[in-house]
């Protein structure tokens, strides 16, 4: 059958999303390797770091102890105390686990969210550059993206100001992603606040996608969830993904009202039931075991940040803001717009990888066009061969 043809069959909520660009990336990169090419790979956002052993133990201890049945839908109890403790520990809220649902991955508590709370025609304020799946979350449910444009020159930062000025009387959910992927951007907390304060006045939701929230090097570090007065308005989106380097394992979890938890939960029984059993026992112990290994992880991004940045910024024409968070660098490339028949970042994308063996994201995926992002969670040795990679491509343009 046609592709048109197929097409015609489908739904509109999927001919409304396209697939991942990371994952498109990811693929091809493998496909490369495959064929014997040895690809310094800066695409997926992926800790390079084992997950720590006591968390290993937990998961090996559930499968010899036979915890491998349902559990309820949103997760152990002991599992929503654990997420709800950490919380309160390390950012002073006070979530109970009623308020608490873990899911199988921060992707899907995203979806969740979005799903419940979006319907045709409500709009979602959404920074740019944003996290390539933002949009096609909001898309698929009908939702419309009012995107917020930040400055480069000021390292992507977003304001109150910004965000006000895009509410409209549909605004349903305003998003914040502090640490943001792709740019490393952090939000100072003071704007954090004025942002829930104005949408709380005006009953907008606000959405923060946290998952990079301990992954923030200006000494900082700060969750919505500590705004205890705004808690009726306020979701928090977490992920054990990157903090303890458990991306295969798929855990994350939602704080949020109760009377939404309980909407989350009834999507969530219709969808995936529960997290893996094993899997939320391996969660347990990362949450209320020893906190020493997300502090040597974050220590070991900051030097690695160090020489991406400084190897970036010695390839003429290249721009390159310094991340305050996350693991990810987002430099400019349009200087080289125009050589070499490269109009885009797509076009800089696609040179990189099947002429130089580097792969990185096209900023398309994110929302501009002059940018790729690379991601700095891999080792120094990959780091200064793909920035050796990179400045003899440059250099030959």
């Amino acid at each position: 059958m046609p592709a048109t043809e197929t097409k015609t069959l489908l739904s509109a909520r999927i001919n409304r999303i396209a697939p991942s660009a990371t994952m498109a990336v990811v693929a091809e990169a493998d496909r490369l390797r495959q064929q014997g090419h040895d690809i310094a790979d800066f695409g997926a956002g992926e800790p390079h770091f084992a997950t720590p052993q006591h968390i290993k133990d937990a998961a090996i201890a559930a499968i010899n102890g036979n915890f491998t049945k349902y559990t309820a839908v949103a997760g152990t109890l002991e599992l929503r105390d654990a997420i709800a403790r950490r919380h309160a520990e390390d950012f002073g809220s006070n979530y109970t686990r009623e308020e608490a649902i873990a899911s199988t991955g921060g992707k899907h508590a995203l979806f969740n969210a979005f799903q419940v709370l979006v319907d045709h025609g409500d709009e979602v304020i959404i920074p740019v550059p944003y996290w390539v799946s933002f949009k096609d979350i909001v898309e698929y449910g009908g939702g419309k993206c009012v995107f917020v444009e930040t400055d480069e020159s000021r390292g992507f930062m977003l304001t109150a100001e910004m965000v006000e000025k895009a509410v409209t009387p549909k605004t349903k959910i305003i998003l914040v992603n502090s640490p943001s992927n792709p740019s490393g951007a952090v939000v100072p907390p003071e704007e954090l606040k004025k942002i829930v304060a104005f949408a709380a006045e005006r009953g907008i939701f606000v959405l923060s996608d946290e998952c990079y929230v301990y992954l923030n090097y200006t000494g900082d570090i700060f969750s919505l969830g500590s705004m205890t007065q705004y808690k009726e308005n306020l979701i928090v989106v977490g992920s054990l993904s990157k903090t303890y380097a458990m991306t295969g394992w798929r855990l994350g979890f939602t704080l949020a009202p109760a009377s939404l938890i309980k909407q989350f939960q009834k999507l969530q029984s219709q969808s995936t039931s529960n997290p893996t059993s094993i899997v939320q026992k391996a969660a347990v112990g990362a949450l209320n075991g020893s906190q020493q290994c997300v502090a040597e992880m974050r220590k070991d991004y900051i030097r690695l940040r160090q020489i991406i940045v400084s190897g970036l910024r010695e390839i003429p024409g290249l721009k390159v803001n310094q991340p305050d968070g996350a693991f990810y660098v987002y430099p400019n490339v349009s200087a080289y717009f125009g050589k070499g028949g490269m109009k885009s970042g797509t076009d800089v994308a696609n040179r990189l990888l099947h002429e130089a063996h580097v792969a990185v994201v096209p900023g398309e995926a994110f929302g501009t066009t002059q940018h790729v992002r690379l991601s700095y969670a891999t080792s120094e040795e990959v780091i200064r061969k793909g920035l050796e990679r990179m400045k003899k491509f440059f250099g030959s343009l």
